[in-house]
């Protein structure tokens, strides 16, 4: 059968040549309104799903409650990701809060059921330190077909980072 879609009538395979397409494709006015409309629908679907403590919450802005240590999700024009990033300003706390985390890898690991890359002292795009615990996955979120895909990464990934986290986060209250 023929693949008549509009990536191989202008003969475009390689989903990484469709990806780096799409950085032309779409005007910034548009590629922010596809971003708002992803996190709103993605808020929405996740709004029934309560914490690993029964509680109601914020998934797209979850609060660790600890200062310096962040959940974050991010999606771009090729790619996406979910992290625990630790932003502490006192470089002695942040080091602390990274070995408090390095020493929960096995668990952390076992809660997500997958490894993640850890990089400790990194520089983000702004040039701002902070040390990154991450999993990403190729995907746009330019591309409403990838939505599905998208959704699924982040849903189960924060879900067990939920998870994980309230089984941990005590051990982090003297670092504040």
């Amino acid at each position: 059968m023929k693949d008549n879609s509009p990536s191989t009538a202008i003969g475009l395979t390689d989903k990484g040549q469709i990806n780096a397409i799409l950085l032309f494709m779409f005007s910034k006015q548009e590629a922010a309104q596809l971003r708002k409309e992803f996190w709103t629908v993605f808020g929405q679907y996740m709004s029934p799903v309560l914490s690993a403590e029964g509680e109601k919450i914020n998934w797209i802005n979850y609060k660790t409650r600890v200062k310096g240590v962040q959940f974050k999700m991010d999606a771009g024009r090729t790619k996406a990701s979910i992290a625990i990033e630790i932003v502490h300003p006192n470089q002695l706390v942040h080091q602390n809060l990274f070995n408090q985390l390095a020493s929960l890898k096995e668990k952390l690991h076992g809660s997500l059921k997958e490894e993640w890359t850890w990089l400790f002292f990194t520089e983000d795009e702004h040039g701002k330190i902070l040390s990154r615990i991450y999993k990403e996955t190729e995907v746009s979120i330019l591309q409403k077909n990838d939505w599905p895909a998208l959704i699924s990464f982040f849903k189960t990934r924060i879900i067990a980072l939920d998870e994980f986290w309230s089984s941990v986060k005590y051990d982090f209250e003297g670092w504040q």
